[in-house]
């Protein structure tokens, strides 16, 4: 089995474009349309990491998912770098936040989240 990925993502373009620049490297890459359709995902196929758009979601999602999940990696996206929400971001359990439009930061991201969440199991 490949590795997989769950994308929450609201923009359709962007997400489409996320999907595209993932499916190289992950072989399931499966786009979700709300936090709950999210969670659902990731409890039922147990993806390697996940992407999360922080412009429509809350720090406490962070926080519940890296609770509920806490081996699974979550790399957020928002749009404006703003370091005091990114940190924040990943004082809630996020293990990386990227600009939206960087696709090629937001693999590099997943990947090397997915490798250190190896090596802490390991």
């Amino acid at each position: 089995m490949g590795l997989s990925v769950v994308v929450l993502e609201n923009d359709p373009g962007v997400a489409q474009s996320l999907a595209g620049g993932l499916s190289s490297h992950f072989h399931s890459v499966q786009l979700t349309r709300s936090k709950e359709e999210l969670r659902e995902r990731v409890a039922k196929s147990r993806p390697e990491v996940v992407i999360l758009d922080m412009e429509h979601s809350r720090l406490s999602d962070i926080l519940s998912l890296h609770t509920d999940f806490p081996l699974l990696p979550i790399v957020c996206t928002h749009r404006v770098p703003d370091d005091d929400l990114w940190i924040a971001a990943m004082e809630a359990g996020a293990a990386d936040v990227c600009r939206t439009g960087d696709v090629q930061d937001v693999l590099h991201a997943a990947l090397r989240s997915m490798a250190v969440a190896k090596c802490a199991v390991a």
